[in-house]
Order: C-alpha cells, then sequence, then structure tokens
C-alpha cells in the first residue's frame, strides 16, 4: 500500500503541474503553445530522471546486499567462494587464494570452477548442494595439487527475473588435507604398534592434534598429551571412562555414552568405515569447546583385541561459521524459528530413523494455519501482521514442552513435529493449547480482531513415502476445513480417499487435455432494462467420450493443485476468444465473453502477456474480453492485485469481480480497485423476494458502485420477480437459469439468433 501510495502522490503532483500549466496558458493566449510544449518536455525529462533513479536504486541495493556478503567471507577464516547460479560472478577471499592459488579472474574460466566447486555445484539443480553437507571433494590446486576439502554451500539472496528465480551461492571449505594425512599415520602407526602400549605413546607424541585410542575389552581411555593439557587433567595411560565423561557438555554425554558403546561392541562393525562425531567438551579456558572425533577401527590378528581411535580436532570458530550460516539458510526473518527448509530436513531424517529402527515410534505432524491472517494486514498493517506472526511463533516454541520442533512454513502456516507418546488427544490438546494462549493476543495492536487459528495432522505412520507426503497429508487435512475458526482435523480414510480420488482425476484429466475432452459453454448476459443480449459467460465442461459431462467444482480444484489448471487456463482464454472473434465473423451483434482467472494465472504468470497474446493470435479486439476475478482472490495481496488489475486494463479488456459480497470489507476496495462491472453474488439474489435486508443490501450496492461508475450485473437470477426487483434497484444486467442455462456451442449460436430476431423485431416496431 505504501508504495500504492507514493504512486498516486506522485501522479497527482503531475496532474496538479499539468492543471497549472494549462491555467497559465490560458491566461496567456498568445504563449499558448509555448507554455505546454515547455510543460510536456520537462514532464517528459522529469519521468525519464525518475526513471533512471529507480533502475539506479535498485542496482544500488542489490550491490550493497553483494557487498554485505563480500565483507563477511572476507572475514570468516575458511575457503570462501561467492557465486551466482548461472556463474557470471565469481569472487573469493585470501583463505582460498592462499590455500588453492587461484583467484576471482582465474576462476571466471568454468573449467577452472569445476576444479574448485564440488560436482553438485554444476548439476541441473542446486537443492543437490544446498542439502549435501560437510561435502568432501579434493579441490584441484593452480599448481596441480590436491588439497582435500570439506564444503558446505548456502543460498544467500534469490532475485526474480522475467524468465527464471537467479541464486546468489555462499560456499565454504575447510581443508582437512592436515587431518587426512594424520588419520593415514594413525591408521598405519595403529597397526604396526598395537601390542605395546608404549608405541601407543609414541603414536600420540608423534600427532599434532590430539588422540583418543581404546580397546574393546576395556572400559579405559589412551588420551595424548596434548589432549591431557586442553582438558586439564593429568596425562595417563589409563583414563577412566567416568572422568572423560564429566568434561563433556550435559547436552551432549548421550553423544559420548553412544561413542563408549560403539567403541566397545564390534559386532557387525565395519573395519574401513571412518566414523564421525562432534561434541562440546570443557577446556581449561572454561569455556565449552566444539570438537570432532574421526575415528576408525583396525583389527589386530585376533580380532576380539581390535584398536579403535583417532583424531580429536578442535572445530569451534568452524562451528560458529556453521552456525552463522544456518541461521541464515534455516532460520525465518519474522518469528526467528526454523524456516520450512529445516523442518523438512529434520522432518525427513526423523521419517527415515523412524522407519528404519523398526520399533514403532512415530511422531505426529501438525499444521497450523492463522484464521483470516488478510484481514490483519489489511486492516491493521504489515507491521502489526507480522508482529502477530512473531506472537504466533513463540506460542508455537512454547507449545514443544515433550519435544519436538516448530516452524513457519509459509505465509501464516507453521508447522510441528512432536513425538507420538501413545495418547491420540495429544495433537488436538496442543492445539487447543495454542488456541487459549492465542486468545491473549487480541490487544490494541490489532483492533477489534479475534485472533483464531485452524490445524490438520496426520500421524507419521499412517502413510507417505517420505517426510513431503505426511506433511501433505497434514496439509490437505487442513484444507478440508469447511471455514469454521478454530477447527481441528485429523487425516483419516476419507481424506485418504479424497486424495486418492484426486490422483485418479488428476490422471484421467491430463489425458482428456490431450484427447480435448475440454469444451467451453455460454450462458448470456442479458440487459435488464430491455432484454437486450450484451454479453455471455464462458464455462469450462469436461464433456467424456461417452457423452458424461464432469462439472467444473469436480475437477478445476485438481487442476490447481497441479501443473494442469495452467494448460486448461490458456485453453479457456484462446476458445473464448476464437470462438467470440467467428461468431462476430459470421455477422452477430459483437459482445464480451468473460473468463474466469485462478489464483494460479493470476499470482504465478505473465497474465497481461497470456492476454495480450490470446488477443493478438485470434484478431479479437481487446474490448470484447471482460476477465473476471473472485473477490477473496483480489483481496489475497491487495497490492499486487491491484498493479496486475491495472496492467490488464491497459490493454483495453474489461475487468469484472465476480461473487462480490462473500468476502470482507468488500466496500472499501471498490474505489481503489480498477474494475468496470461488479458481480454480485446469488446468495444475495436468491432471497430478494422474501427478505427485506437482502434487498436493502443489494440496493445500497448497486448504489454505491453507480457512485464510481461501475456496471453491476446479478448472477443466479431463477424467477422473474427477482428480476423484476432488481431491475427496479437500478441493476444493468442479470445472468442466471430465468434468461438461460450454460449452453454449446451451438445451443448459444441458435439463442444469439433468436436474441437478434427479437432486437430487429422490436426496432421494426418501434420505427
Amino acid at each position: 500500500m505504501h508504495r500504492q501510495y507514493k504512486i498516486v502522490m506522485l501522479a497527482a503532483a503531475y496532474i496538479a503541474a499539468a492543471l497549472a500549466a494549462v491555467n497559465i496558458a490560458l491566461r496567456i493566449p498568445e504563449y499558448t503553445a509555448v507554455i505546454l510544449i515547455v510543460f510536456a518536455a520537462a514532464a517528459v525529462v522529469s519521468v525519464l530522471f525518475l526513471t533512471l533513479g529507480m533502475k539506479y536504486f535498485r542496482r544500488e541495493h542489490a550491490l550493497k546486499e553483494r557487498e554485505s556478503l563480500s565483507r563477511i567471507m572476507h572475514s570468516l577464516n575458511a575457503m570462501v567462494i561467492l557465486w551466482d547460479d548461472d556463474f557470471h560472478y565469481v569472487e573469493v577471499n585470501d583463505e582460498l587464494t592462499k590455500s588453492i592459488g587461484y583467484t576471482s579472474e582465474d576462476l571466471a574460466d568454468i573449467k577452472n570452477l569445476q576444479k574448485v566447486l564440488p560436482p553438485d555445484a554444476f548439476a541441473p539443480s542446486l537443492q543437490a548442494i544446498v542439502n549435501n553437507r560437510d561435502e568432501e571433494f579434493q579441490v584441484i590446486a593452480k599448481g596441480g595439487a590436491k588439497v582435500s576439502t570439506i564444503w558446505n554451500t548456502s543460498i544467500m539472496t534469490t532475485v526474480q527475473t522475467k524468465t527464471r528465480t537467479k541464486c546468489l551461492m555462499m560456499s565454504i571449505g575447510m581443508d582437512i588435507s592436515e587431518t587426512v594425512r594424520m588419520q593415514e599415520e594413525l591408521i598405519r602407526y595403529s597397526r604396526e604398534l598395537a601390542e605395546s602400549e608404549s608405541r601407543y605413546s609414541l603414536s600420540m607424541e608423534l600427532s599434532e592434534i590430539g588422540v583418543v585410542l581404546k580397546k574393546p575389552d576395556r572400559n579405559t581411555f589412551y588420551v595424548s598429551e596434548q589432549l591431557c593439557r586442553k582438558l586439564g587433567i593429568e596425562k595417563g595411560t589409563d583414563i577412566p571412562a567416568e572422568t572423560l565423561r564429566e568434561f563433556f557438555h550435559e547436552d551432549d554425554k548421550k553423544v559420548f555414552d553412544a561413542l563408549a558403546a560403539a567403541m566397545t561392541n564390534l559386532y557387525g562393525a565395519d573395519n574401513d568405515e571412518i566414523h564421525n562425531s562432534e561434541f562440546r567438551v570443557l577446556e581449561t579456558d572454561g569455556q565449552y569447546h566444539w570438537f570432532k572425533f574421526r575415528y576408525k577401527i583396525t583389527p589386530n590378528a585376533d580380532i576380539n583385541y581390535a584398536n579403535i581411535g583417532g583424531a580429536v580436532i578442535d572445530v569451534t570458530k568452524d562451528k560458529a561459521k556453521d552456525i552463522l550460516i544456518e541461521k541464515m539458510a534455516y532460520i525465518d526473518d519474522v518469528t526467528q524459528i526454523f524456516n520450512r527448509n529445516k523442518f523438512m530436513q529434520i522432518g525427513q531424517e526423523t521419517f527415515e530413523c523412524a522407519s528404519e529402527s523398526g520399533s514403532g515410534i512415530s511422531y505426529w505432524v501438525i499444521v497450523l494455519d492463522i484464521d483470516n491472517f488478510h484481514l490483519i494486514n489489511d486492516t491493521c498493517g504489515y507491521e502489526n501482521g507480522n508482529k502477530l506472526l512473531n506472537e504466533f511463533g513463540k506460542i508455537v516454541e512454547k507449545s514443544l514442552t515433550s519435544g519436538g520442533i516448530g516452524a513457519r512454513i509459509g505465509g501464516d502456516n507453521f508447522a510441528l513435529l512432536i513425538h507420538d507418546t501413545g495418547d491420540d488427544e495429544l495433537p488436538v490438546n496442543i492445539v487447543k493449547d495454542i488456541q487459549e494462549q492465542l486468545k491473549d493476543l487480541c490487544d490494541e495492536s490489532f483492533g477489534s480482531q479475534t485472533v483464531t487459528c485452524s490445524a490438520g495432522y496426520c500421524k507419521m505412520s499412517d502413510g507417505g513415502s517420505d517426510f513431503a507426503q505426511v506433511l501433505d497429508h497434514a496439509e490437505f487435512s487442513l484444507s478440508m476445513s469447511d471455514g469454521t475458526k478454530n477447527e481441528i482435523i485429523r487425516y483419516d480414510n476419507k481424506i485418504h480417499d479424497k486424495i486418492i480420488e484426486g490422483n485418479a482425476i488428476e490422471s484421467e484429466l491430463a489425458k482428456a487435455i490431450e484427447n480435448n475432452e475440454l469444451v467451453l459453454y455460454y450462458q448470456p448476459k442479458i440487459d435488464l432494462s430491455d432484454g437486450t443480449l450484451m454479453g455471455m459467460e464462458a464455462l469450462i465442461r469436461w464433456v467424456k467420450p461417452d457423452g458424461t459431462v464432469v462439472p467444473p467444482n469436480k475437477f478445476i480444484p485438481v487442476a490447481e493443485n497441479s501443473l494442469l489448471i495452467t494448460k486448461i487456463s490458456d485453453f479457456v482464454l484462446h476458445e473464448a476468444c476464437r470462438q467470440n472473434k467467428a461468431w462476430q465473423d459470421k455477422g452477430y451483434p459483437p459482445i464480451a465473453v468473460s473468463i474466469n482467472l485462478t489464483a494460479v494465472d493470476f499470482y504465478q504468470t505473465d497474465v497481461k502477456e497470456s492476454i495480450q497474446n490470446a488477443l493478438n493470435e485470434t484478431g479479437l479486439d481487446a474490448k470484447w474480453l471482460d476477465v473476471e476475478l473472485t473477490e477473496s482472490l483480489a483481496l489475497k495481496d491487495i497490492d499486487h492485485a491491484i498493479q496486475q488489475m491495472q496492467e490488464i486494463r491497459e490493454l483495453g479488456v474489461q475487468l469484472s469481480m465476480d461473487d462480490f459480497g462473500t468476502g470482507y470489507s468488500s466496500l472499501s476496495y471498490i474505489q481503489v480497485l480498477p474494475i468496470t462491472l461488479l458481480k454480485l453474488d446469488r446468495s444475495f439474489i436468491m432471497y430478494l423476494e422474501e427478505d427485506e435486508i437482502s434487498r436493502e443490501i443489494v440496493s445500497a450496492v448497486i448504489r454505491i458502485a453507480k457512485s464510481k461508475k461501475i456496471e453491476t450485473i446479478a448472477e443466479g437470477i431463477e424467477t422473474i420477480g427477482q428480476a423484476e426487483i432488481l431491475k427496479q434497484s437500478g441493476c444493468d444486467l442479470a445472468q442466471g437459469y430465468f434468461f438461460g442455462k450454460p449452453m454449446p456451442v451451438d445451443k448459444f449460436e441458435e439463442f444469439m439468433a433468436e436474441k437478434a430476431r427479437e432486437h430487429a423485431a422490436k426496432v421494426s416496431a418501434n420505427a
């Protein structure tokens, strides 16, 4: 709205300047032409400067964002490459040039870049390199040497262009060549010196990093002198497990227990596998440091006395960098809780563990949606909308008393992953507790709005080949809500059957599109004053080979959840324009044809370009096309809606608002939406004859529309009484079964011909 306000103010300024120029010109008639030419030139120059200024501001913003990331990368004590996904921009820090010798200029050559970045960077999808954490990769240095590294990559920023989304990536690498060398030395020494404790000591003395060795038949550890100094314990050959455990962070003692168990029970162990573990240990400086333990099982002649050991590396600095990168990649900016990426990552890991363990352990997935959240944004402003999201995020985190994770997964949708305790009422109780806490958020910031939320939930073991499918089930159950506030719906067999039915319809619909089974029916729009045919609405129908007609409410919702809706919308647009032009070419009086846009068309495609292409290809004049939008669709994102609608109107196309009166804050938006026709919903029309309140509401809306020079049409008219009331109220057009049902092309052509004869007869009679 702020952007719209600026545009309105700027337009007002130009109008005021134009009026002033005209006024001056009228006062000095002899210089009228000169004054107007000077004003026009000044206006053109000012618009040019404004356009250049806006382009300059966008470039400066993108540059500053990249410079900020550049400063971060140069401050990190690790190899860092900042690059965009088409490799037009590549920047490296000093740590990388020191390690491998390549500069940004060298890496402009894609052949050099392939020697530095992991192969995933050049895969068709960038998701692979983002998901592949701690990816080990040998970098080929400029001189040909091989440098062992571990890489982590994150998407730092995205920019939407006309054709695609461009990403700016940051890859952080750590040189582990020394660690790899030490591991190889440790393995060799442990094989050669395994039987002698003095030889163990020699192995540890030669190591430059901490070393821990153990025999599976003993509950003691051999710790290198360097690691003993770090921990502040007296060097000894046998350090009890209990003593070593005390140095571990309270939250990581379970990690120590797992390590001790793994280093004791060697049944089925893979002798060639390198194991990794991370934990926090208290050092002599009084601080907990992060360590990475990389160990391997090395057998002796007698496997019962195999040696287990490896390198302990202080990775505190690298962990801090990882935390920073993870926060940027996995933390939601508004709520400061996990985002969808992190929720999906943890969810999939949990799903795999639960599936592989076979222990019967399961989890609940709950999806929450703030009821009518758009009202907060519309009536209280986006700042208060973000405040509500932040408060809701806090409530979600408080609800995790029995463990689990919470995340904001998009818009006003949040999700919970909680452990199944065996109580089937647990998800319901958690949601009800959240709903109770929401009642306390109704303060002055949100005006008179009552904040509520609805939820859908699913048990992980109820089905699904992966976590994404389980989450889909929970989200689908939420979508089954009938609009009642504070609803809680569990995914069950009925919902499952609807998904199966939807999948079957989707598959059958895809074939129907290929086989040209989709056709358009047309319903007339009549002038209430004289009965003249003024327009028609194109309505999609699916006619199967056996003649069965499938109504749109059976297949359009399925199509909207897949890529099929784009094909259907494209068919409706082109076919409606083509058929209307064909009737005009036959000599029928020209009338406008209406088509309906879905949310996918309106918010995810270039609507203006699609409409322009259809008009160009069919030859239909833009004024004979009417685009209908539902009220709820238009109010979903009011700023974006106004921009899209204005672009459509610039083509000369008419613009109607469908289902008017079924949404919220309707009247307040009439003055800002650039519509030409207001369509009264059938819910107002059906009670006109017996309900005085309905008549008053309809009359009031018609009066307001006329004051804004907007035509009105009523849909769902079934009786002559309804038509007469609407005519007396000043309604312009009518649509409904009383005037004509939706008809196939041949029947509607007959209808047009009959209306043309009636009109000719009236003209003749009047003459």
